[in-house]
């Protein structure tokens, strides 16, 4: 493997979201939200490439005015509601290593969902990746004890049963393992778990834990109330926002 593999890195942004109406543009911070995650990419000290993967004009347009990069605008097919990430990627990778005549070592899905990602959150991922030689990595944040999979629960008729693991009787949450989900922010894979395997993670799946406050994913409403509230504290604290 070289020193510096070639590494491209997809910004996801399909127009037409229907839990919070163009989204991807709305501005938060003085910006738009996909200025966020193209700001973050263009920080990072790994990704060679970066390009955004948009069916919509509006979201192309404001795209080049912060500085990405786009390239093609993504087929009609590939930007429905129930279309997977998985073809979307398979076709930007496919168009950029036609376009620059080489093949990619690593991709990476960046969301422009996920504003409080930083270039370290992208590059400790692809580290991640490259490192354990794993099929793939993704950015992940430990859950609170409210959301802990020992208390989720379903219902079969009116009898509420263990969805997945057993709550112990008496367990305090203080005593809870730690678990974890998908932060959103970072999807890193080797170029031919994607397009070969067709698959974005494969068998072996590297961790990389981000701190909660950068895993804020919006996808409605009150996920972006939340995601301005933590824009006050930030401003409260004397971050960089």
């Amino acid at each position: 493997m070289s020193s510096s593999p070639a590494i491209l890195a997809v910004i996801t942004a399909r127009g037409g979201s229907k839990g919070l109406p163009g989204k991807n543009i709305k501005v938060l911070m003085g910006r738009p939200l996909i200025a966020h995650t193209i700001d973050a990419a263009r920080n990072s000290r790994l990704l060679t490439h970066t390009i955004v993967s948009t069916d919509d004009p509006d979201i192309a347009r404001v795209a080049k005015e912060w500085g990405g990069a786009v390239p093609f605008m993504r087929p009609a097919e590939l930007a429905r509601d129930t279309t997977p990430h998985l073809p979307v990627m398979q076709h930007a990778v496919s168009f950029m290593e036609e376009a620059i005549g080489a093949p990619f070592e690593y991709v990476v899905i960046l969301q422009p969902t996920s504003p409080f990602r930083t270039a370290e959150d992208i590059d400790g991922t692809v580290q991640k990746l490259i490192e354990t030689g794993a099929d793939s990595a993704v950015s992940i944040v430990q859950v609170s004890s409210g959301e802990h999979p020992i208390k989720m629960k379903k219902l079969e008729g009116d009898r509420v049963l263990h969805y997945a693991i057993p709550e112990p009787e008496g367990t305090r949450r203080q005593e809870f393992p730690p678990a974890y989900k998908r932060s959103g922010a970072v999807y890193a894979m080797k170029r031919n778990t994607l397009m070969k395997e067709g698959k974005l993670y494969g068998a072996h799946v590297a961790g990389y834990v981000v701190p909660k406050e950068r895993s804020i994913d919006i996808d409605d409403e009150f996920d972006w109330i939340r995601a301005e509230y933590m824009v006050k504290k930030m401003e409260a604290r004397g971050e960089s926002v």
